[in-house]
């Protein structure tokens, strides 16, 4: 059997499926056997292949439950008095989890799932906001049996961050996780999430993750995706916010590590006055491929967003933006703006943008575009001048380029773990 075959048939003997979220799992193993998996004939998946990564016949859950120690979990985490969430192998791990409060809900989904606290909160907001026709974000919602719940209430503001760590262990198999994230920050609340996805196996691995998030009246969300994984392991992320009037969410995504990365990032608009923000920061190199696909659904008046995602290529790595902006007839007075820049640091180096505007409106300022190009020889010429060397010029340049993403990071720990992960990228 190939792999469609096999989690087909894996559906019948999950031990969740008939759960309070049966129906929903049912419509969407339903979907994944009408689609099976997107192919290159799709057109969201026009620049990314998925024909090698679906050769390895991943398992859906780990045969063993392996541990890991905090020494071995330290160094993937900031460092920064935060709340700490940590699975291993799928599994929620309480010994290395630091998530005591009473100021707000943070479960893990498991606990909800088998009892009857919060199973409201579940099923009031699981798969409300997702595209249902993805194969992804389908499998995702079939087999889906662990994950985070977080509730920010009402008029709180959660001063320290909540970090999101997803660890694999060294097993014999290949082996698919499928977390899945439910967070609402309340009206006039505010929280920072970091979510960190690290693999410790030498065989293949592949995360398939959905979070969706609804950010309340007034709310403000940060939220950031740090991906600098190994190269066995590959991601499928898609992530569905929901805004209501006057809320600020905004999303920041960093990709260094990993074989394969689909980023899928959806925004929809429930309110006036309201603004998001879409960054990102991409450095690769081998034959490593990320893929950034965004979508900003304007939906109502006087909304703003703004989207900017820097690039950087070396060796036969390759980079994809595909971002739209949809402007609906009733958006009057929208405000959206699109980037993609990137720089090649290699001939070999390939990249496939497409920035797109939908507007049905006619009283809007939108505006969309991207750069491909090299380092300025010249300005690299001048620091060569000044006794800088040329890889350490090099490197200045690119962390310049890039600085405009990383200035608007709101967590000053992350700033500085981000900058030594750019460093030692680049090999400085």
């Amino acid at each position: 059997m190939n792999l469609k075959e096999n989690w087909l048939s894996s559906f019948e003997t999950f031990e969740n499926k008939e759960d309070i979220l049966k129906d929903t799992r049912r419509e969407a193993i339903s979907v994944f056997e009408k689609k099976g998996f997107p192919t290159k004939k799709d057109e969201a998946w026009k620049y990314t292949s998925l024909s090698d990564l679906l050769k390895n016949d991943f398992a859906l859950l780990p045969k063993v439950k392996n541990q890991v120690t905090e020494e071995q979990v330290r160094p993937f985490l900031v460092a920064c008095d935060s709340y700490k969430i940590i699975f291993v192998d799928g599994y929620y791990s309480p010994e290395l989890s630091d998530n005591q409060t009473n100021d707000f809900l943070i479960s893990p989904l498991s606990d909800i799932l088998k009892s009857s606290d919060n199973q409201e909160f579940v099923t009031k907001h699981f798969n409300q906001e997702t595209c249902k026709d993805d194969v992804f974000t389908a499998l995702n919602t079939a087999f889906t049996s662990e994950g985070i719940c977080i509730y920010i209430p009402k008029n709180k503001a959660i001063e320290k961050p909540i970090q999101l760590l997803y660890i694999t262990t060294n097993s014999d198999e290949a082996i698919c996780h499928q977390p899945r994230n439910v967070i609402e920050v309340g009206e006039n609340a505010q929280v920072k999430v970091i979510e960190i996805h690290q693999s410790l196996s030498k065989n293949a691995v592949l995360t398939n993750t959905v979070t969706e998030v609804f950010v309340r009246k007034n709310a403000i969300l940060d939220y950031y995706k740090v991906q600098n994984d190994n190269s066995k392991a590959s991601l499928i992320d898609n992530t569905y916010i929901s805004q209501k009037e006057n809320s600020n969410a905004s999303v920041h995504t960093f990709s260094f590590g990993g074989d394969l990365t689909r980023n899928n990032l959806n925004f929809y608009h429930h309110g006036e006055h309201l603004e998001s923000t879409l960054k990102g920061v991409t450095i690769l190199s081998g034959n490593q491929h990320v893929d950034h696909y965004t979508l900003v659904n304007h939906a109502e008046p006087n909304c703003e967003s703004h989207q900017d995602y820097k690039t950087i290529l070396s060796d036969k790595s390759t980079g994809v933006f595909n971002g739209k902006i949809m402007v609906e007839k009733i958006a009057q007075k929208t405000n959206a703006y699109q980037q993609n820049d990137t720089i090649l640091l290699s001939d070999k180096a390939n990249i496939n943008t497409k920035p797109q505007l939908e507007i049905f409106a006619d009283d809007v300022k939108c505006s969309h575009g991207c750069t491909v190009g090299e380092l300025n020889k010249e300005a690299l010429f001048y620091l060569q001048t000044r006794g800088i060397p040329k890889k350490e010029g090099e490197a200045l340049l690119t962390y310049a380029f890039a600085n405009t993403v990383l200035e608007s990071v709101k967590i000053p720990e992350l700033e500085s773990h981000i900058s030594t992960m750019i460093s030692n990228k680049l090999g400085v």
